[in-house]
């Protein structure tokens, strides 16, 4: 099987070159299933529902999120009824969503996907460590292949975390700082991994945001709405093959223009 992970997705530029570009890639690559984070896809913090959709019927399988889930106010009653969109699981239980999803591939094999939100800055409900061994139990249960998006802003707590689930799940994919790293590969065990998968959008910016506004934030220390960037729009993740057994076999960093 072939999975691929889609970085942090910002703003409609990371959108439409999902659009552009994700169909062609299905195909060219072979792709069993595309997983995308897109907690940033609504001018850079949020999703709509109408952007989860356009993300769905451009070619991604499932949706996970993170730290901006709510900015929001119309998700909720979507992710009531989203059943491929995955919100933090150790977010309080009685908030709307779920943290892991089955997710059917192309040859009919089903991949749980979860998605935790690391504790430095981010402030969940309760530590991701704390949540994940069930998570990842409940999924094992039903299917060996299962990928997990971190997202987190401490390096630690992703690679801690990794090393911690290194022979239960198929991949990590770290997420929420958009920067890819590069260490790509895969841990003992056979769990693809990657610190930061990095992020689908605008790379002529500041981490997405147009580059003259994030300037004058840091350089006045004034708040500043920012604004997405429109220059340089790339496709990041991870792609990994998975044998039947749902241990990878190979991972490396994507990067590709869109």
């Amino acid at each position: 099987m072939r999975l691929l992970f889609l970085a942090d997705v910002y703003g409609l530029p990371g959108v439409e070159g999902v659009e552009r570009a994700l169909p062609g890639l299905r195909d060219e690559l072979g792709l069993d299933l595309v997983v995308a984070n897109a907690e940033n896809a609504a001018d850079g913090a949020g999703l709509t529902p109408k952007l989860a959709e356009r993300l769905l019927q451009a070619g991604a399988d499932c949706l996970t999120l993170g730290n901006h889930l709510w900015r929001r106010k119309e998700i909720g009653p979507y992710l009531v009824q989203a059943e491929r969109v995955v919100r933090p699981a150790n977010l309080l239980d009685r908030l709307p969503g779920r943290g892991l999803a089955f997710v059917p591939a192309a040859d009919g094999r089903e991949v749980a996907v979860i998605n935790l939100l690391g504790s430095f800055t981010l402030e969940p409900a309760q530590s991701m460590f704390a949540v994940v061994d069930a998570l990842v139990d409940q999924a094992l249960a039903r299917t060996p292949f299962v990928l997990v998006d971190v997202h987190a802003e401490a390096t630690s707590e992703k690679v801690a975390m990794g090393r911690h689930l290194a022979g239960r799940a198929s991949a990590v994919c770290g997420t929420h700082t958009h920067v890819q790293t590069s260490d790509a590969g895969v841990l003992p065990g056979g769990t693809a991994y990657i610190t930061d998968a990095g992020m689908t959008g605008p790379h002529d910016s500041v981490i997405g945001a147009v580059t003259e506004i994030s300037l004058r934030r840091f350089l006045l220390q004034q708040p500043q709405r920012l604004e997405p960037a429109t220059g340089d729009v790339r496709l990041e993740g991870l792609l990994v093959e998975l044998d039947d057994a749902g241990r990878a076999t190979g991972a490396e960093a994507l990067r590709r223009p869109a």
